[in-house]
């Protein structure tokens, strides 16, 4: 019995020794405490520029052109000390997916007007090819929090890439991180694309000729307000919705 005593004794200052000498490291105190009261928000607009998105091209530019502008202006009175950017993709499919990058990281005062001179419509819709681009687009930057603006007239029908699992899975990486995605349909109003890939009804909103750019605008204000940590999340209420004039496009295009 006191041979055993004498063995524990041994071992239990044979551990102690070991843990002095290898300490527990530090915890790191350059990571963020919180994603609740950052200062910085990146937008990642990806824009279909498929040749159906014709008839609404300009007004969908002009939308682009506002938010870019909108998420970079401080409200009467507010502190600005957000740090926001802009990354711009537009998408379609000619033979292949056609994935362009406009803008990347700009800053809202460095923005230069995007126009018609610049990007066109043309092609088909690979929409699930797409969101595995901007995801990986936002994924390599990294940001400390992030918006994903989708905006489509229609539904997926060229992608070879990757699947709707596929595209599903890039956004749950998303969530996971804590960024936001929105779903805009452009005088378009079927979201079973967007329901596919885990976007929430409250994160999607269809948006009739003639008022995508106040849209747009506010919901760039949504975007300073979640990159500063005023609200959680991004989501549609009854008043954007009426601004967007929702139930019009509904009952012209179905939902």
């Amino acid at each position: 019995m006191f041979k055993k005593t004498i063995l524990t004794t041994i071992a239990a200052a044979a551990s102690f020794g070991a843990c002095a000498a290898n300490p527990a490291p530090a915890p790191d105190e350059t990571q963020p405490a919180t994603l609740t009261g950052g200062n910085e928000v990146h937008s990642y607009i990806l824009l279909d520029r498929t040749g159906s998105m014709s008839s609404i091209w300009d007004e969908a530019l002009g939308s682009v052109n506002a938010y870019a502008s909108e998420v970079g202006k401080a409200e009467e009175g507010e502190t600005d000390d957000l740090e926001t950017s802009v990354t711009l993709a537009v998408f379609d499919y000619q033979e292949s997916l056609q994935y362009d990058v406009l803008r990347k990281d700009v800053e809202p005062g460095q923005w230069q007007t995007v126009t018609n001179d610049e990007v066109s419509p043309r092609g088909m819709t690979p929409l699930f090819d797409a969101i595995g681009r901007i995801v990986a687009t936002a994924e390599a930057d990294n940001p400390e929090k992030a918006v994903i603006v989708i905006m489509t007239d229609g539904l997926e029908n060229s992608s070879k890439e990757i699947t709707k699992e596929g595209a599903k899975a890039a956004l749950d990486r998303v969530e996971a991180k804590g960024w936001e995605v929105v779903f805009l349909g452009a005088e378009f109003a079927k979201f079973d694309d967007a329901e596919g890939v885990g976007v929430s009804a409250s994160k999607t909103m269809a948006m009739g000729a003639g008022t995508m750019q106040e849209s747009m605008s506010r919901l760039a204000k949504k975007s300073r307000d979640y990159g500063k940590g005023e609200e959680a999340e991004i989501e549609f209420d009854e008043e954007d919705r009426a601004v967007a004039q929702e139930e019009d496009v509904k009952q012209r295009k179905g939902d």
